[in-house]
């Protein structure tokens, strides 16, 4: 498929590569990644990274791809390689200690690395792209 095909395929689909549409989907991986539950009896949040983070071998591998993901599209926006070489770090740290069996198990409750890359991304949108930013879950035009 030539380049020209491909980017009318993508305007095409309901998935913009716009950088609202980034925001929009890192903020919900984020979301299921980090705070998707509440612990029953608290009210502390929880994500996938931690629950799914309890199967060995597998769940730390799976989280980590999606936390990955967030990465892959952050330098698909243009973010610079020194915020990628940051937010590919913290995924990294999460995976290295949460593939310590139990430790990392209750690291993962408290590390948030894919809310880390969030803020990183989110405080770049809002500079570099600052009609991405949102109020009350509605995107607000600023130009």
């Amino acid at each position: 498929m030539r380049q020209d095909q491909f980017e009318t395929l993508a305007a095409q689909l309901p998935i913009g590569r716009d950088a609202a549409s980034v925001r929009k989907r890192v903020e919900a991986m984020e979301l299921l990644l980090e705070r998707a539950f509440v612990l029953p009896g608290t009210n502390y949040r929880i994500g996938l990274d931690a629950v799914v983070g309890l199967v060995p071998v597998v769940g730390d591998l799976v989280t980590t791809a999606m936390g990955a993901w967030i990465v892959w599209e952050a330098r698909n926006l243009g973010m610079p390689k020194w915020h990628l070489v940051r937010m590919g770090s913290n995924v990294g740290f999460d995976a290295l200690v949460g593939a310590v069996p139990l430790v990392g198990d209750l690291f993962d409750f408290a590390f948030r690395s894919n809310s880390r890359n969030l803020r990183i991304v989110k405080r770049w949108l809002d500079k570099h792209h600052p009609e991405t930013g949102v109020i009350e879950g509605e995107i607000v035009d600023r130009r």
